[in-house]
């Protein structure tokens, strides 16, 4: 019987670059910068890493080596590099990689490193239809954009847990301004400044009911973790973090096929939760996760995305919401870091870039005194790449 990832493996050092429009910086920067960071963290030398996972989306406009890339920019010692490419969940995937090579007993040590120069790609405005789901999906769901699919989400929650327009968009801003009061308080964020729910509310429509600051940005990152035994870890040093689950989900598709899905959560992410829930042996996710980092594409999927983790029961997110639940200093802090909503979005970073927050604030090293979450224990990750009814999802729970 299978046994699952849990407490086989060690994080000993994680490295994160600030993100934002870094046109000064190229790729091979960026990824020299976190992994510095992340091997002074571990306390090795390069000649300890015995393979390396490397997450990169837009490989032919950013980076354009493959896995090449980064042992080059790295100067790796002829050690294995395996590129991966999973949508939002890329960096993630890096992650899981390492874990996984470790855990088999193949490699004592492992790097996992994502990067994305996503700014030079053009990336931004409203990418869609072709260019996100193929051609031949293009013929079911022509030009659909990532602002119009999570506005349909959002409107399709507001009907079926029956809330009016305006309490609605009052929600939703409360989400996003929590994530801009978390970011400004963090040196690595992009966008450091917070703003009001009513500056939120009356922004420009970008898809109705999403406004300006209800959507993430387009950001460039880098973000590395190296990871060993459990049995290993404290000869590195005393305060490791451990990895409790590594699960993902990818939709078949069936959701836009059948009228059994309501349009108001995210079956992917409700799915690969249950799992990692299962894997870390967590019973009660809405009191033993101490934090998390979702995946906040829009200020609608970080709501949804705390029902179908099973944070706030079906259709009541907005109370939680209402009573500071997820606020910094409410019982479950979500976005400590301020989310994807402040650090923007570049795809292959953003899952370690995540795991570093949790990392560094379950060792009580969050980067100021203000920012740190009091005795966390556990810590919760989320991915989310495509659209409501057709995605993946990746979850990642680590803690002491």
């Amino acid at each position: 019987m299978a046994e699952g990832i849990k407490d086989k493996i060690a994080i000993i050092g994680m490295g994160c670059t600030k993100f934002g429009e870094l046109w000064d910086k190229s790729a091979d920067d960026l990824m020299v910068e976190s992994y510095k960071e992340c091997m002074e963290d571990a306390g090795i030398e390069k000649k300890d890493i015995n393979a390396a996972w490397f997450g990169v989306h837009f490989e032919e406009q950013s980076v354009g080596k493959g896995a090449t890339s980064m042992a080059l920019a790295l100067k790796l010692p002829f050690i294995p590099v395996t590129r991966t490419e999973n949508f939002c969940a890329t960096a993630t995937e890096a992650f899981r990689g390492a874990c996984y090579g470790v855990a088999s007993g193949a490699y004592d040590i492992a790097l996992a490193l994502g990067v994305e120069k996503l700014k030079d790609t053009g990336y931004g405005g409203l990418p869609g239809g072709p260019s996100l789901m193929g051609t031949k999906n293009a013929l079911i769901m022509p030009k659909l954009t990532g602002p119009g699919a999570f506005a349909m989400m959002a409107t399709r929650y507001f009907a079926v847990y029956g809330l009016k327009p305006d309490e609605g968009k009052e929600m939703l801003a409360k989400v996003s301004a929590k994530s801009h009061y978390n970011g400004a308080r963090n040196p690595k964020a992009h966008l450091r400044r917070e703003v009001t729910e009513e500056q939120i509310i009356n922004a420009p429509i970008i898809a109705w009911p999403l406004g300006l600051f209800d959507c993430c940005g387009v950001s460039d990152g880098s973000a590395a973790a190296i990871v060993t035994r459990a049995d290993m870890a404290k000869k590195f040093r005393p305060d490791p973090v451990y990895v409790k689950a590594l699960q993902i989900a990818l939709s078949s598709g069936e959701e836009l096929m059948y009228t059994k899905w309501d349009g108001a959560h995210v079956e992917t992410g409700y799915r690969a939760g249950m799992l990692a829930y299962k894997e870390a042996g967590v019973k009660n996710p809405r009191e033993e996760i101490s934090m998390a980092e979702v995946h906040d594409c829009f200020s609608i999927t970080e709501a949804v995305t705390m029902e179908d983790l099973e944070f706030s029961p079906r259709g009541k997110v907005k109370e939680d919401i209402e009573a500071g639940r997820f606020n910094h200093d409410g019982p479950q802090p979500i976005q400590p870091d301020g989310g994807l909503k402040c650090f923007g979005h570049p795809i292959g970073a953003s899952g370690l870039r995540m795991l570093y927050e949790m990392y560094k604030q379950l060792q009580g090293k969050a980067q100021l005194p203000e920012r740190q979450i009091k005795n966390p224990k556990l810590g919760l990750t989320h991915n989310m790449g495509g659209f409501p009814a057709m995605n993946i999802v990746s979850i990642a729970i680590i803690g002491l």
